[in-house]
């Protein structure tokens, strides 16, 4: 069964690599495409987000397809930068990419005590067949603080500001391993293969 991973991020694209070893499986992604159309994201869920891709990628290639729309809820911001969390800087004239978004939410957040910097990752999954109809949904998330300055390497996006209170460091400080067991994007994604498990899509045909 071929599925494309509908992402051209760097990083998620690495995570989802990491993550998916499922025998049977062959997964490409929009970096693997020449000139891939844009879609644009006109949701105001996660949830309607990853469909529209997902549904939108399926259909131009004719391929089953796996989207996801994931993004940083800071609860002293209401749960903002939400589904404009990749684009939160660029948004605020603030810049854009990853450093910008970080350097922004710091400044937002600069009059913020420890005890009200709580916030969640969330994820939401989706597949669609070849005919671009969503067949599954996952979504999942994971509760952190804020800190005031980046620390760690090894994540993207907010990944270095994100505390994980119980372990004593940021998502970025951590293993992939360590990372893909507990992240938003880990757990979705378990969430999503046993659900293709139980209706036997892992047992489709290649290229079907």
């Amino acid at each position: 069964m071929k599925i494309l991973i509908a992402t051209g991020n760097a990083g998620k694209a690495r995570e989802f690599r990491e993550m998916l070893g499922e025998e049977g499986i062959e997964w490409s992604s929009l970096l693997d495409q020449p000139s891939p159309p844009n879609v644009e994201e006109t949701g105001t869920t996660f949830r309607e987000n990853a469909c529209l891709k997902a549904a939108a990628y399926a259909r131009h290639y004719a391929t089953w397809t796996l989207a996801d729309d994931s993004g940083l809820a800071v609860d002293a911001l209401d749960g903002r930068p939400g589904v404009t969390s990749a684009r939160w800087a660029e948004l605020h004239s603030a810049g854009r990419g990853d450093a910008d978004n970080n350097a922004l939410l710091l400044r937002q957040l600069a009059d913020v005590p420890d005890g009200r910097r709580m916030a969640r990752f969330v994820c939401v999954l989706a597949l669609a067949n070849s005919a671009g109809v969503i067949v599954l949904t996952a979504e999942d998330a994971v509760a952190g603080r804020i800190i005031d300055e980046p620390r760690g390497s090894n994540g993207f996006g907010y990944d270095p500001l994100f505390l994980l209170p119980e372990l004593g460091k940021t998502t970025a400080e951590l293993e992939p391993g360590q990372k893909h067991a507990i992240s938003h994007r880990g757990k979705a994604l378990r969430r999503l293969r046993e659900l293709m498990r139980r209706v036997g899509l892992h047992r489709e045909s290649p290229g079907s």
